[in-house]
């Protein structure tokens, strides 16, 4: 028996490949990520999949990369430069990247790179197929780059436990929604069981996305797709705490601090380390810097920055032009303000060695952040730890960097204001030495505790939580089993009782509630049910009394319409269970009114006695603006005249209390006394029912399993499936 094992998928590899002298040389990354993993990919028969960072010349080189990452537990994927340029520098950082972080202008819409990313994505599939992958085994698939891969991957296997985690932002749907592919992204993604965000904002975003698209319900941190629950969650990435904090008390480390400091006459050091991107407000830093030395002239010759900027595709035309915009702003800060005996910057276009970037943290009075967005930025992190035994040092930290939400007693700045940025690091050069150290231990703690070793931890937790619920959950899904059992008991019964509800249970939802009408399918399917002289159809409905009337008074042996108030039950002819009582109506109208005004799409139906605010062809997000305020203004009348207060699929409907669903279906079984009865319906007005029905009943929501009903099973379609299988027991 095949055991369980984790499988990583990312674009990179933690490890880079590079070739001198003839020779491939193998250098392991040394980031957080690659870090937190390796204490999984490395453990038992797990193992990591993605791009070496290299293009091999042959085979022979793919045989020796692959030979020799074998022994690292990692899998390579191989691609040609063209797909490169397509998948990766195309469509991954052409496309999703701006418009992810907001830059729309920098979009280029080009379909010969979302044909690259569909065929990128493509070969990962094909290479997890190819490593063989069993329903036992947990995939984590890794950012942008990958957001085809969970449904590849469960369309392939089903029962395969997935989860994806987005590392950077994810934009507002107005923003999304710009990208030509954007379904089929959002399609790709709800492959997963569990999607995770470093930041609420962006999960936040994504579920809005899928309901607001793709027209998907959001209940309980969940969407549901396809008989599936996806969960969406928030974790905010950690770092490798104790590396940083043991780096910064090496000697070596200290010395190289300590020759930083004196490099620059122990002057107050300002630091920023970014990779090269539009999205890390390095232009706004510089011209932030520029206004403190020009409005504080007392600070000329007393403060450097030291910027530190990581190469990063500089050969894409934006990237170019900031390379260009950062060494102008750079070149002129410094002939302008800059003397003999001092350079107000430092700058440095190059990458360095671990130890180096610690002395360099560690020499640092101030730490700068001022990313315009990040989904997380970890160079602050890293700031921390270095600081954690010194407790001495200021950081520095944009508001719309995911870190800022964590690391609350940094200088939170707006970056996109020069003037912000300015005062930020006016205060942080007079804080006093209490204080700095106060905020670095607090911050600290935050890093320390919530570290890369935690986020890890959680994560797999939570993911198996889902997966065992969803197991669990899965064992009241309508089934061959199940369904046999059913229809056998339906058979044998010598009195059998359906309760039908009628909109998402007999016919689709739909917008205008009144084309709802029942097709001829469902009334061919009512007429055939209905000749069982053993049983008795009742169609339990929140539709007015002459809408159910008008369509199926002769369909069914009993209507019970209006959730209970009206019933056909047991001559055939209308009455009201509720005696009229319309002086209610009139404050609960002029309130609901009110609200079909501010709300276009929305509006009132009246019934005999409830009166119905339907909002199903209201835009969404207004319409949850406006529910709030509708509730609270009707709560005090719900109290004055004794109502109840319904929230259906999409409809606000208020009602006198005291009768319902359940209350009206009692009254048939009590009376009838059946030995088989089946329940099904779709909404939360049904859950009255489910819940006073007997408990051998056979109850069944449609389209969640989250009720009191016994079983769920998908959708509409289903039940009429499942109904066609009762009419042909009928003899």
């Amino acid at each position: 028996m095949s055991k369980k094992r984790t499988i990583i998928i990312s674009n990179r590899l933690p490890v880079r490949i590079e070739k001198h002298n003839g020779e491939l040389q193998f250098i392991p990354s040394e980031g957080g990520l690659a870090t937190g993993l390796g204490s999984i990919f490395k453990k038992g028969k797990n193992i990591w999949i993605g791009w070496p960072g290299y293009v091999p010349e042959n085979d022979s080189e793919k045989a020796i990369i692959s030979e020799k990452l074998a022994e690292m537990s990692l899998v390579p994927i191989f691609l040609t430069k063209k797909q490169l340029k397509g998948f990766y520098e195309g469509f991954s950082n052409e496309i999703l990247w701006p418009i992810f972080h907001y830059r729309l202008s920098y979009a280029v819409y080009d379909e010969g790179y979302w044909n690259s990313y569909k065929e990128v994505n493509d070969l990962f599939f094909k290479k997890v197929k190819e490593v063989g992958v069993n329903p036992k085994d947990e995939v984590w698939v890794h950012d942008y780059q990958l957001m085809l891969l969970p449904n590849l991957l469960r369309e392939h296997n089903p029962e395969l436990a997935i989860s994806y985690f987005q590392h950077i932002p994810f934009p507002p749907d107005e923003v999304f929604r710009y990208i030509p592919w954007r379904d089929e992204l959002l399609e790709g993604l709800l492959g997963a069981d569990l999607i995770a965000f470093h930041t609420f904002t962006d999960a936040q975003h994504f579920r809005n996305a899928c309901v607001n698209l793709m027209d998907l319900s959001f209940e309980n941190h969940s969407l549901h797709v396809r008989g599936r629950d996806i969960f969406i969650e928030v974790f905010p990435m950690g770092i490798d705490f104790d590396k940083f904090s043991a780096l910064s008390q090496k000697e070596v480390v200290q010395k190289k601090a300590e020759e930083i400091k004196e490099s620059f006459d122990h002057k107050k050091l300002i630091i920023s380390v970014d990779r090269l991107d539009y999205s890390k407000g390095i232009t706004m830093r510089l011209r932030g810097y520029e206004k403190l030395l020009k409005t504080n002239p007392n600070l000329c010759g007393k403060v450097v920055l030291y910027m530190l900027v990581v190469p990063s595709r500089d050969t894409v035309d934006q990237y170019r032009q900031l390379l260009d915009e950062i060494d102008r702003l750079v070149g002129h800060i410094n002939s302008v303000f800059g003397d003999n005996q001092w350079t107000p910057i430092a700058y440095f276009y190059t990458s360095i060695p671990i130890e180096d970037l610690c002395a360099l943290y560690l020499a640092a009075d101030i730490c700068i952040v001022s990313s315009l967005r990040d989904g997380m930025n970890l160079v602050c992190k890293e700031y921390v730890a270095t600081k954690a035994h010194s407790q001495d040092g200021v950081l520095i930290l944009s508001e719309l960097a995911g870190a800022s939400k964590e690391l609350s007693e940094s200088l939170l700045i707006n970056p996109s204001s020069i003037s912000d940025i300015t005062q930020a690091l006016h205060l942080a050069i007079h804080m006093p030495i209490d204080e700095r150290r106060n905020r670095m231990r607090k911050n600290a703690k935050v890093v320390q505790e919530f570290n890369i070793f935690h986020w890890i931890r959680i994560f797999f937790i939570r993911f198996r939580e889902i997966k065992a619920a969803q197991k669990k959950h899965t064992t009241r899904k309508i089934n061959e089993k199940i369904k046999d059992t059913l229809l056998t008991a339906y058979s044998s019964a010598k009195k059998s009782l359906l309760l039908l509800d009628y909109d998402g249970t007999l016919v689709p939802l739909q917008k205008d509630a009144s084309a709802a009408k029942p097709t001829s399918e469902v009334i061919a399917l009512l007429k055939k049910l209905k000749q069982n002289s053993l049983s008795q159809v009742v169609i339990v409905s929140g539709r007015s009394y002459q809408e159910l009337g008008t369509w199926l008074s002769t369909k069914a042996d009993y209507l019970i319409a209006e959730h209970g108030i009206w019933s056909t039950y047991p001559d055939g002819k209308w009455k009201s269970n509720m005696p009229p009582s319309p002086t209610w109506k009139i404050p609960v109208r002029r309130i609901m009114s009110r609200y079909v005004y501010l709300t276009p799409g929305a509006h009132i139906e009246e019934k005999t006695h409830s009166l119905v605010w339907h909002y199903r062809s209201a835009e969404l997000g207004h319409a949850n603006l406006r529910i709030g305020e509708l509730k609270e203004r009707l709560r005090y009348l719900l109290v004055q005249y004794d109502l109840e207060l319904l929230e259906g699929n999409k409809v606000i409907e208020v009602k006198p209390c005291g009768i319902d669903k359940g209350s009206a279906s009692m009254e048939i079984v009590n009376n009838y006394q059946p030995d088989f009865i089946l329940a099904i319906g779709d909404d939360v007005t049904d859950e009255d029912m489910f819940y006073q029905l007997p408990q051998e009943s056979f109850t069944i929501k449609v389209g969640s399993e989250h009720s009191s009903a016994r079983f769920y099973t998908e959708n509409q379609a289903s039940v009429l499936e499942l109904l066609k299988e009762l009419a042909e027991k009928i003899k």
